[in-house]
């Protein structure tokens, strides 16, 4: 994990208006607003390097209601396209979603096919390495 943040803390694009992390406070908020719990590694994922912009992929965000990339917001979006009501989404990929199980496996939804696909990711953070860093 520590691996995985120091290198995108390294590949942190500079942008005209840096995003913020969020604190414990505004995590409950967004929690009570989806209505489900964060898994734990999407928790610290939030807490520690959802400022970070890098490449094409957008993570989910908590500390800007007004960002596009706020989880509430992907959230209603990705549930509404059909993505299980359990997984709460990671990010938004075109119109497909990496989404969150409750025991923390990042599990790739396809649009297309309106299904899971047979690949998955241990956690948030081989998420990162695997896909994120790699876009």
């Amino acid at each position: 994990m520590e691996d995985v943040i120091d290198e995108l803390r390294e590949r942190n694009e500079p942008v005209p208006v840096p995003l913020e992390l969020p604190d414990d406070d505004l995590l409950v908020e967004v929690e009570e607003q989806i209505l489900i719990g964060l898994p734990f590694d999407l928790r610290q994922f939030l807490l520690q390097v959802s400022d970070v912009v890098y490449g094409r992929l957008e993570p989910v965000t908590a500390a800007d209601p007004q960002s596009h990339t706020y989880l509430p917001e992907v959230a209603a979006n990705a549930w509404d396209a059909g993505v299980p009501r359990h997984l709460v989404p990671l990010c938004q990929d075109g119109s497909d979603y990496y989404a969150v199980d409750p025991e923390g496996e990042v599990f790739l939804w396809e649009s297309d096919s309106g299904e899971l696909s047979e690949e998955s990711w241990e956690s948030v953070w081989h998420w990162a390495r695997d896909v994120w860093l790699e876009s």
